[in-house]
């Protein structure tokens, strides 16, 4: 343990108790970390949306909002609880509602670490440093907090009353406020509604799709929009040739 490190604290940002000196018998270092926990408080949010579009592990969701968001390389071992089934990310389909809850719970902490060095004085330099023989034999200077007391045989002293081979015992209380987050996530989807048969009663459509004569093929029946007024006119010529025919024919067998 460095141990400039043990006296030189930020003693005014954190909470700290006055160094307590009582004669021992053995000489060792000593660090004791202990966390108290309060009340925790919980916040839920939950952000809901539509898959657009699947592709591998990436997925596009329209938001409730409307903005478009690109959950990219979304791992294989992510679950979403459907219909009471847990499906991954291979099985979301174009059209499913998502909807995700995020649970985040607020942990305050107080960590307090107690550190205690045990060993037998061997110089002290009132107010500003002690160096100690530790149980191992080495000598390590440790720097005093402005204004500390001491409390030796019950009496509370200051630096300048500690001597040399007297063995005593520092002990440093830090207290460290913390706060402990823990996020949870869970998403739940909805299939999208099957398409909605045809009421009964409605009209439905036949589609007849004509097909194409075969080329030079004759019909079989004359148009029904054919107009009866050219046979009218043979028949009226012929009428007419007729006696021009005749008379002609019978002018000609009287010459002869």
């Amino acid at each position: 343990m460095n141990g400039e490190r043990f006296w030189k604290q930020t003693w005014l940002e954190l909470q700290v108790i006055p160094l307590v000196l009582t004669l021992t018998l053995t000489a060792q270092v000593q660090t004791n970390t202990t966390t108290q926990s309060a009340a925790p408080t919980v916040q839920t949010s939950v952000e809901r949306g539509e898959v657009v579009h699947v592709s591998g592990n990436d997925v596009v969701v329209k938001m409730e909002d409307g903005t478009i968001r690109d959950f990219n390389n979304v791992p294989e071992s992510a679950r979403i609880s459907v219909d009471g089934k847990e499906i991954g990310i291979h099985d979301l389909k174009p059209g499913m509602k998502l909807e995700k809850t995020i649970t985040t719970t607020s942990t305050p902490k107080t960590i307090t670490t107690v550190e205690t060095v045990t060993g037998k004085v061997f110089q002290v330099t009132p107010p500003v440093s002690v160096i100690l023989t530790l149980a191992d034999g080495s000598n390590q200077k440790f720097k005093i907090p402005k204004d500390q007391k001491f409390s030796v045989n019950g009496q509370e002293v200051d630096a300048f009353h500690l001597k040399k081979g007297m063995t005593v015992s520092a002990t440093k209380v830090v207290e460290t406020p913390t706060t402990e987050l823990e996020h949870q996530a869970k998403v739940t989807g909805q299939m999208p509604p099957p398409p909605q048969p045809p009421p009964a009663d409605a009209p439905i459509l036949v589609a007849v799709i004509a097909v194409p004569a075969a080329p030079n093929a004759a019909p079989s029946r004359l148009p029904n929009t054919g107009s009866p007024l050219p046979l009218i006119g043979l028949l009226g010529i012929l009428s007419v040739a007729c006696p021009l025919g005749l008379k002609a024919f019978h002018k000609v067998r009287h010459h002869a």
